[in-house]
């Protein structure tokens, strides 16, 4: 069976569901550069509006940073393997694509946090972004300490207003609650999430409504707590069955169905909102929609791209029996300056999704991450294979016999830019002329954020002619 992800697609004309009065229905001609989830929900978006949509991407797969490879015989997600669930953007997406009976909730055991002296201990449950809601708990002060958790409380007593002007997390944490909160908590669960460190990550992108709870509640703990509980009950993260790549699946043979022309392998050397030059040839379009990362971007527009490393996930499938009790719960994150490994965290998968445990057959998949200059394009297969399982025998305090690894993988993706600033996050991250961007570099990491953007992106072209001027 041909993996649609793989499969190029091509159509006649305008296709869809009908757009009465838009722009679209006067025959809106798209094309859509890039073909991750935001390309793919974008050119979707645009074709059940009737637009004529061609969708160009230059590798030989779509998808991005959402994929499938198979690892001793097991489809495994190669990306991301789970989704945030706040605010119910993701489900409904999937709902419409018919996988809203596969969505399923983690393993309730949680994470731990490997510290920098080697200790481990279970995340506690009042957090956001591991900020604790209650600094008093005996899981908070497990891990930071009493006297840390004193100095937390005694900073978080200060007035509301004292650092509620930071605009990236770290400070914002740091003023309120100090360095142990911020380095043994807030840092670990960051970076695992976001691939960046809190000082570099915007608050109101990731937290959105954060200040203003400090603000209303007096204390950053209190605001914590109040936020999740207005947030709806369950897992802030979920996931599909058979692995997220089943969401590309399902994108894909919606433009195959809505007609939109695929060009895997495409080349594309130029671009402005009027045209588009892929393999030499110049297309005119009505819309163009720039779906690609911000070092693509950057090449497009003529600059120089500005890499800032790679993140690499090394897959391991084992067999050891001591892991089937889940001894670190569903994984570990790893706090900054431990040496005694170099992962930056390892998911247990097989605990963490109970569909994969069944699955696997008894055999457990562990994921771990690593950064650059920690681990390069260039670091050897045997070398990094050694280092993944030794990682993760450190972190999951279980040994793992070599010999005992059926099968692994390393898959390395571009480590994300700095984020884009707040006054810039509606506007083209790359001055390209009338060209509008979607994906995480304008709208944040995340599928929830990267679907939601996309979607009205798309919205925003089919309006009547004159709502949206970069559209010649």
């Amino acid at each position: 069976m041909t993996d649609p992800m793989r499969a190029t697609s091509t159509g006649d004309g305008p296709a869809g569901d009908g757009a009465g009065g838009s722009r679209a229905a006067a025959g809106l001609h798209a094309v859509v550069v890039g073909g991750g989830v935001a390309g793919l929900v974008a050119a979707r978006e645009l074709a059940r509006g009737g637009s004529r949509v061609l969708l160009l991407e230059a590798a030989d797969r779509l998808g991005g940073e959402v994929g499938r490879h198979t690892v001793a015989g097991i489809d495994l997600d190669s990306g991301a393997e789970s989704f945030a669930t706040r605010g119910g953007t993701v489900a409904a997406y999937l709902d419409e694509l018919g996988l809203a009976d596969d969505i399923v909730l983690p393993d309730g055991r949680g994470a731990w946090v490997h510290q920098a002296d080697g200790e481990a201990f279970p995340l506690p449950r009042t957090g956001l972004l591991g900020i604790p809601g209650d600094l008093s708990a005996p899981d908070v002060v497990r891990v930071i300490g009493p006297d840390a958790a004193a100095e937390a409380a005694r900073l978080d007593r200060q007035p509301p207003e004292v650092g509620a002007d930071e605009v990236a997390v770290g400070p914002f944490v740091r003023a309120r609650m100090g360095d142990a909160v911020l380095d043994r908590l807030v840092t670990p669960i960051v970076g695992g999430v976001h691939s960046r460190h809190p000082d570099d990550l915007p608050l109101d992108r990731v937290s959105p409504g954060l200040r203003t709870a400090l603000l209303r509640e007096g204390s950053l703990a209190a605001a914590v707590l109040s936020l999740r509980a207005l947030a709806p009950a369950g897992s802030a993260v979920a996931g599909l069955r058979g692995g997220n790549a089943r969401l590309v699946d399902a994108l894909v043979a919606d433009l195959d169905r809505l007609g939109v022309e695929i060009r895997l392998g495409a080349d594309v050397t130029a671009l402005d909102g009027a045209s588009v030059t892929v393999d030499g040839e110049r297309i005119v379009a009505d819309a163009v929609v720039l779906a690609v990362g911000d070092g693509a971007g950057r090449a497009l527009a003529g600059r120089a791209s500005s890499a800032e490393g790679l993140i690499t996930l090394v897959t391991l499938v084992v067999r050891e029996p001591a892991l089937d009790a889940g001894p670190r719960g569903t994984g570990v994150l790893v706090a900054p300056g431990a040496l005694d490994v170099r992962a930056k965290a390892v998911t247990h998968a097989t605990v963490k999704w109970p569909w994969l445990a069944e699955l696997a057959g008894g055999r457990h998949v562990l994921r771990l991450s690593y950064d650059s200059p920690v681990v390069e394009r260039t670091t050897p297969d045997a070398e990094l294979r050694a280092v993944a399982v030794a990682d993760a025998s450190v972190l999951l305090g279980v040994r793992i016999d070599p010999e005992a690894v059926d099968g692994w993988a390393r898959v390395a993706w571009d480590a994300p830019l700095a984020p884009v600033p707040e006054e810039a996050c509606t506007a083209s991250v790359i001055p390209l002329a009338g060209v509008h961007r979607i994906g995480g570099a304008v709208a944040g990491r995340g599928l929830a954020a990267v679907i939601a953007q996309a979607r009205a992106t798309a919205a925003a072209l089919l309006a009547p002619e004159g709502s949206v001027p970069a559209i010649r």
